[in-house]
């Protein structure tokens, strides 16, 4: 009798099915992965060298690489506590895109509506749809 006595008393330490601490059940239930594909997606050291590279490659005038480096980690850029390691690339990449999306929108914002107005005489200097008459190619034909 005192053999069954022991064993369940090691039964009830060892709990095969422990309660998880966080109390979010969805949350804890589903596995956070680096990068949209999920499971199919890339390893943590993969997802590393790619958010890596296309911060890298954002700097030579590709600031598209940025966008997709944002869209290919969108876990990461909004669970602050998730992959330490990839989430300072993808944040720099959303910033950097954002700052040349702005640049980009307001010069052309500028000479789509400025125009003549805004930039006066130069303004022939300044737009390239004239310069077949500044080079005198349109007479020959």
């Amino acid at each position: 009798m005192e053999a069954p006595q022991s064993t369940t008393t090691t039964t009830d330490t060892a709990d095969p099915n422990p309660i998880p601490i966080n109390t979010n059940s969805i949350l804890s239930s589903t596995p956070v992965w680096a990068t949209i594909d999920g499971p199919l997606g890339l390893t943590e050291d993969e997802s590393l060298t790619y958010a890596r590279r296309f911060y890298k490659f954002g700097f030579a005038l590709l600031p598209w690489l940025w966008a997709i480096n944002c869209f290919y980690f969108w876990p990461v850029l909004f669970n602050s506590r998730s992959f330490p390691s990839i989430r300072p690339y993808v944040i720099r990449s959303a910033v950097g895109f954002t700052v040349f999306t702005t640049v980009l929108c307001s010069w052309a914002l500028t000479f789509a509506i400025g125009g003549e107005q805004l930039f006066g005489p130069v303004w022939d200097k300044l737009v390239m749809y004239n310069v077949a008459d500044r080079l005198g190619l349109t007479g020959w034909m």
